[in-house]
């Protein structure tokens, strides 16, 4: 409280003009509960944006030891076929399991994923005719994923 000249006892709230008051304590705590929570929906989207990339690591994670679990069924087989056939014939077994595991690779991935899972543009037709060679699979990191797992 202040005194002025006339006598007459003024407070600091009379000081100010009801458009340049400084903001109450009721303002203050509105104020801060919006930043709080803008802050809080913040962290949340970036939270659901790390637990979405967590979950897409995972899955790629599961589908390469899938990958190897294959790989490994594949040299089982092999040696398999080397146990059932004389010593002579054991390299041509190998050499020939090899080979079906690489010309199966590379017609999937030539021809095989655009025949069975390529995008169709009519709903009519038999297999879609399109991502030869893995074309457009870079505009969609997922496809990779489905690729690798067919």
């Amino acid at each position: 409280l202040k005194s002025t000249a006339s006598g007459s006892r003024r407070t600091e709230s009379d000081r100010w003009s009801s458009s340049a008051r400084p903001p109450s304590g009721t303002q203050k705590v509105s104020a801060m509960s919006h930043m709080t929570e803008s802050k809080i929906a913040l962290l949340e989207t970036e939270m659901d944006t790390m637990v979405a990339d967590y979950n897409e690591s995972l899955d790629t994670i599961w589908m390469l030891i899938c990958a190897m679990l294959v790989f490994f069924m594949h040299a089982g087989f092999s040696l398999l076929e080397a146990g059932c056939v004389r010593f002579k014939n054991t390299q041509n077994i190998l050499a020939k399991n090899l080979l079906v595991v690489t010309v199966g690779f590379l017609c999937w991935y030539a021809v095989g994923y655009p025949i069975a899972l390529g995008t169709i543009d009519e709903p009519t037709k038999m297999g879609g005719f399109t991502n030869f060679f893995m074309d457009k699979f870079w505009d969609n990191k997922s496809l990779f994923r489905v690729w690798f797992f067919q």
